[in-house]
């Protein structure tokens, strides 16, 4: 697992060992953000349920103006922060340890262009994250969810029932990616 493109370009991220997390694969990583190129330069970016931090790294390095990485696992966070060190990106970054609707109501007074949700897969974790995340009014005006899932049907059928505004998926081998917008 690699950093793409930008100021870390080809700087190798530290992972978590086990089977608790599944990094984004590069290939879909380059993908996810040549669709998202237009998007990064300054934005704010949370990467919720972040594992390595890759995708939120990915984005700093990019040309994002500022990160904010949470997950519940120490581990993760301790691997994280690894990462942050490596790359050189402590000063746009900024680290949560906990359940995200914990970190989420920490980060009520923020709004962010883009947000990541990559929650464990066979979970409804990236629905009560929405779903937190519009109570909290953390999106701007023209923010982009990016959702990762391997189970398409089960995720448009959610998606329906919360009334969200999915516009585009991608598929790329067994993974899936949602990308939602704010509903206006």
């Amino acid at each position: 697992m690699r950093v793409i493109s930008g100021t870390a370009k080809g700087t190798v991220l530290y992972s978590l060992k086990g089977d608790n997390t599944r990094p984004t694969l590069d290939r879909v990583k380059e993908a996810l953000f040549n669709i998202l190129q237009s998007k990064i330069y300054e934005s704010e970016v949370l990467d919720l349920f972040a594992g390595s931090g890759a995708l939120g790294i990915e984005a700093l390095s990019r040309g994002a103006k500022k990160a904010i990485f949470c997950d519940y696992s120490k581990d993760a966070v301790r691997i994280i922060n690894k990462n942050i060190d490596k790359v050189k990106l402590k000063a746009k970054s900024k680290v949560l340890t906990g359940d995200f609707e914990i970190c989420l109501d920490k980060l009520k007074e923020n709004k962010f262009d883009i947000i990541f949700l990559d929650p464990p897969y066979n979970s409804d974790l990236s629905i009560k994250s929405i779903k937190k995340i519009n109570s909290l009014g953390l999106l701007k005006e023209d923010a982009i969810i990016v959702i990762e899932t391997d189970d398409e049907i089960k995720m448009k059928e959610d998606l329906k029932k919360i009334n969200a505004n999915a516009y585009d998926l991608r598929k790329y081998g067994r993974v899936k990616l949602f990308f939602l917008n704010r509903k206006g």
